[in-house]
């Protein structure tokens, strides 16, 4: 018996892996977070028990997750994204461990990776932006030291900030004296979801932009130069003249 951490992807329900698909499939117990996992990944199952945990706490859900094991029959633990970001699969695994009860994880498609795809965007482009910080913003419980959005912001990396549109005016204040006015933000709502939508603007006027969209929540941030990079140099990958493993031979 396993319990399956399965990420679901952002929304779409082709977007989860293959494995994902396969193990939601075959697993005779299933429990998705039903707030951000929309049904249809679950469509083609032949599980006995399927279970919405929305509405449970920690404990009611490793009591399912128990429940299972003694009857040895595996789990998909269905998550929004991919598990290892922000999907409270910590204290899951801290009390699997506990119990004795084997797990796996099943990476998935993030929510940053989904917004870029529509934005037709590459995060990281040369010359312009070679690091990529994934990050939300703090109110509910603080952030630790040293990761304030100020402190991040200094580095004038891409950044995806989650749980922040309603903060937004807030987020556009600590990002301006790094960024500037001018640098490209964008608020992408339910990426890949069939109601998707987006605004796309910049430090000095993103806030109207979302206000006349009324995004109040499950809505991603994206800030930074690769939204809009302008001229930017060509990665040495393809470069004619750039020797390596598979190009060793003259141009």
């Amino acid at each position: 018996m396993t319990v399956y951490f399965i990420g679901a992807g952002p929304g779409d329900p082709e977007l989860i892996t293959v494995k994902g698909q396969r193990l939601i499939h075959s697993c005779p117990v299933i429990l998705y977070a039903g707030s951000l996992v929309p049904e249809a990944v679950l469509q083609g199952h032949s599980a006995e028990q399927v279970v919405n945990t929305a509405e449970l706490h920690l404990g009611e859900i490793i009591t399912l997750l128990r429940q299972a094991h003694e009857r040895g029959l595996d789990v998909a633990r269905v998550h929004s994204g991919d598990p290892s970001l922000y999907g409270a699969i910590g204290e899951q695994i801290r009390e699997l461990r506990t119990l004795g009860i084997p797990f796996e994880i099943i990476p998935g498609v993030t929510a940053t990776a989904a917004c870029a795809a529509l934005l037709e965007s590459e995060l990281t482009l040369p010359g312009i932006a070679q690091t990529v910080i994934l990050t939300r913003y703090g109110t509910t419980s603080p952030m630790p030291e040293g990761e304030q959005l100020h402190d991040l912001a200094r580095h004038r990396a891409t950044l995806a900030i989650h749980l922040g549109v309603r903060h937004l005016p807030a987020i556009v204040e600590e990002l301006l004296p790094h960024y500037g006015a001018d640098c490209p933000i964008a608020v992408i709502h339910r990426a890949s979801w069939p109601d998707q939508d987006w605004v796309l603007g910049t430090l000095s006027d993103i806030e109207e932009r979302v206000a006349a969209k009324d995004f109040r929540r499950t809505a991603l941030i994206l800030v930074g130069r690769v939204l809009d990079p302008g001229a930017f140099a060509e990665s040495a990958l393809y470069d004619a003249a750039h020797r390596h493993l598979y190009r060793p031979g003259s141009a």
